[in-house]
């Protein structure tokens, strides 16, 4: 007996219905004379003054300075991309749904001063900001980007002077490869280190650590004794 045969390229596939982007809601930041009194303290003076609190994964060890000579602290906005799944989104409609999701959404809640942090899983396929997107955040006051992959156009962000810290460089443009932007403001994983929204990031030319918002204050009344 013959097996039925089927075009399954003609079935439908369900979709997934997932309600995207997923929004964590307001960033609730540090005072910002925290965040100034903050910009005094290295990424190795505040790495190891938590360290010696217990508080021991805070060095985003996958992305590398890439503007030497700049510092940025201030508060993360965040950004997750996810792995692209084909009942989730795909061919066309997933290029549109990328430009209505959460990678144009988190540029809106950039204040003066912020850093946008990225989940990326160190992908080398996925440009996950390029010069349109950078031009726009350096527009709203953002101070510097940390990314845990890659960016496009950056021949162009150098020009555009928006301080990078990024696993790598890539032609491709952000949902083109594999991964997807899921969420905005939520909590990331980046090089195995969670960042929420509201840390503070400091990042210079030995990388990038967190700060957890509610350790600022610690960070600061001890530094010296590691200087």
């Amino acid at each position: 007996m013959s097996r039925p045969t089927h075009d399954y390229a003609a079935i439908e596939v369900p979709s997934a219905g997932v309600p995207l982007p997923i929004d964590g809601g307001p960033v609730t930041r540090p005072q910002p004379e925290l965040i100034e009194q903050l910009r005094q303290v290295s990424t190795a003076t505040a790495s190891a003054t938590m360290h010696r609190f217990g508080i021991r994964h805070t060095f985003i060890q996958g992305p590398l300075p890439r503007t030497p000579g700049a510092k940025v602290v201030g508060p993360a906005v965040t950004l997750a991309f996810m792995p692209q799944r084909e009942d989730v989104f795909s061919g066309a409609a997933q290029e549109g749904a990328e430009k209505r999701g959460a990678l144009w959404a988190v540029f809106e809640t950039v204040e003066n001063g912020d850093v946008l942090v990225i989940q990326a899983f160190a992908s080398r396929y996925t440009g996950c900001v390029g010069e349109m997107l950078a031009t726009y955040f350096k527009g709203r006051g953002g101070a510097g980007i940390v990314v845990d992959g890659c960016v496009r156009d950056w021949p162009n962000i150098q020009q555009i002077g928006v301080p990078l810290w990024t696993v790598g460089f890539t032609p491709n443009y952000a949902s083109q490869a594999e991964l997807f932007p899921w969420g905005l403001n939520v909590p990331v994983n980046i090089s195995n280190v969670l960042v929420l929204p509201g840390d503070a990031i400091i990042a210079d030319d030995d990388g990038a650590v967190v700060v957890p918002r509610l350790m600022i204050p610690l960070v600061l009344e001890h530094p010296r004794e590691h200087e």
